[in-house]
């Protein structure tokens, strides 16, 4: 009964740590499995006025319902934008229950 006991308790904790793994719910370059924080650039123009900034986001929660339009152009919108300097992106995952992407743009 013992042996039991401990094969069932070795498999709890073993599959708790592997649901652990792998849980991040928005890209980010940078993985934590635990909290993730990153903001990060993937874009930038020959336009050299940066007076306006613009941001869209989207949210996940538990990687099963996902909502929020993080595009480019709702962005340039949100910050009224005509001209796009720099496209950056912003990505928060919190135990992989919620999860934020959003998309900042800057411009004039």
């Amino acid at each position: 009964m013992k042996q039991i006991k401990v094969a069932l308790t070795l498999a709890g904790l073993t599959a708790a740590a592997l649901s652990l793994t792998a849980c991040q719910i928005v890209y980010s370059p940078m993985a934590g499995t635990t909290f993730n924080e990153t903001r990060y650039g993937n874009i930038a123009t020959a336009e050299t006025s940066t007076a306006k900034e613009g941001k869209a986001c989207g949210s996940s929660i538990l990687g099963w319902v996902a909502t929020g339009d993080a595009s480019i152009a709702a962005a340039k919108a949100n910050g009224g934008i005509t001209k796009v300097t720099s496209v950056d992106h912003y990505a928060k995952n919190i135990l992989g229950i919620f999860g934020e992407w959003c998309t900042i743009v800057k411009g004039s």
